[in-house]
């Protein structure tokens, strides 16, 4: 029973299966979801085999990945709770839902980590948050959550009380990216740039810089410093930039995504 199970194969279950199914083999994992559709569109994607519920699954499953949106947490708790043992380790990907909510709904027998993937593990450059409840975890249970979350990208081990900030730094913030990058790519549009071009030019520049910032080890701020020539036309669009509140605006949208996140577990 040392198989991954997905309860919900949505926009953030679909990578995580695809990724861990490329690691582990389709056999080691299982997955369900409320439409049938849904189900046999995932299995043909990724030649991962399905449950019809979510009792069986938590029955054929040690490790069970909750990847349903958190006003749905209650219902796959009824569903799964008296198949538990203490063997079980429940894997939330849920913003807002603290391990010791997910203990009292349980039982407090059941192991939890939370987490906060993002979007990007579709491409295997997915950024992972984890913290693990205060129980016991054997070697070989490590090293297979370890293996989980590098199947489909990167994660980094935080404390609790640090996760709702968490979704701002990295959970939410792909969509920022991609507004940026999308007005990016409409501003060059504008001076005449084919719009295919105009994505892949953005993208990859966005790419490229986020990479200067992992593999440097710079501070983003110098790295800016390179780019701006005295006098140059990037100390031009910074100005501007500051002028029309780009830092501020996306302050207030962190913000607001930690003020959701803290209000999803009241």
């Amino acid at each position: 029973m040392n198989k991954i199970g997905f309860i919900g194969a949505g926009n953030m279950g679909l990578p995580m299966i695809a990724g861990a199914s490329r690691v582990f083999g389709t056999e080691a994992i299982l997955f369900t979801s409320k439409s049938d559709g849904r189900k046999e569109a995932v299995h043909q994607k990724t030649g991962v085999l399905y449950t019809e519920d979510n009792k069986s699954l938590a029955e054929a499953c040690k490790y069970i990945v909750l990847a349903v949106k958190p006003q749905f947490f209650g219902e796959v708790y009824q569903d799964i709770k008296e198949s538990l043992t203490r063997e079980h380790i429940i894997i939330s990907i849920a913003a807002g839902i603290t391990i010791d909510s997910i203990k009292q709904a349980l039982g407090e027998q059941v192991r939890v980590i939370r987490s906060m993937p993002n979007t990007p593990a579709l491409v295997g450059e997915g950024m992972s948050a984890l913290c693990f409840s205060k129980d016991e975890y054997t070697t070989v249970e490590k090293e297979l959550i370890d293996m989980f979350f590098l199947s489909f990208g990167k994660y980094e081990i935080v404390d609790e009380n640090l996760m709702n900030s968490i979704v701002c730094a990295s959970g939410s913030s792909p969509a920022y990216v991609y507004m940026f990058i999308e007005a990016l790519a409409d501003s060059a549009v504008k001076y005449g740039i084919p719009r295919e071009k105009a994505y892949k030019l953005t993208a990859q520049a966005v790419l490229g810089a986020a990479r200067m910032v992992l593999e440097t080890g710079e501070h983003p701020g110098s790295l800016k410093d390179k780019v701006c020539s005295p006098g140059g036309t990037t100390i031009a669009a910074v100005e501007a930039l500051e002028e029309y509140g780009f830092r501020n605006a996306i302050m207030k949208a962190t913000d607001a995504c930690y003020e959701k996140a803290v209000s999803l577990n009241k």
